[in-house]
């Protein structure tokens, strides 16, 4: 388990759940590969499964709090025996933690591999300036509260 513990990494509780969730990730099956594609402007990557055997109505590919999720159900056809079943209908769960901006432009499935095109559009550089005030607003609000609670009941 990695820990995020430095006082320079504030708020990064997040980051760590999704390191823990993609250490637990998956059996292996079906296997994949992760290449990076040329694009114009930001970054593209391509994610290949090879899912052989499946059909377009089989998979299924969605997007869960930044996660892409790619599932694979194949129905055994009724009325068939098989002498032999070196095949095996098997379902799958194959899921990709997405960094923050990373967009799912399409899917394609082509000779028993799916090809989903992830791409990350450039950000926009932003500078923020911050005003420095010569005093500290005032957290605690209690006593006008009562100030005001006491004048309503006059």
């Amino acid at each position: 388990m990695i820990q995020f513990n430095s006082p320079f990494l504030l708020g990064f509780e997040q980051m760590e759940r999704l390191l823990e969730r993609a250490a637990k990730a998956s059996d292996g099956y079906p296997p994949y590969n992760v290449e990076q594609l040329a694009a114009t402007a930001g970054e593209a990557l391509r994610i290949t499964l090879a899912v052989a055997g499946f059909s377009r109505g089989e998979l299924s590919v969605t997007v869960e709090n930044n996660e892409l999720v790619i599932r694979g159900r194949q129905r055994d056809e009724e009325g068939r025996t098989y002498l032999h079943r070196g095949i095996a209908a098997r379902q799958f769960q194959r899921a990709f933690v997405l960094a923050d901006g990373m967009e799912v432009t399409g899917a394609v499935l082509e000779n028993g591999l799916l090809k989903v095109d992830l791409a990350r559009p450039e950000p926009q550089k932003t500078v923020r300036r911050i005003e420095i005030v010569e005093e500290a607003p005032e957290t605690d609000r209690r006593p006008q509260r009562e100030t005001r609670r006491a004048e309503a009941t006059e």
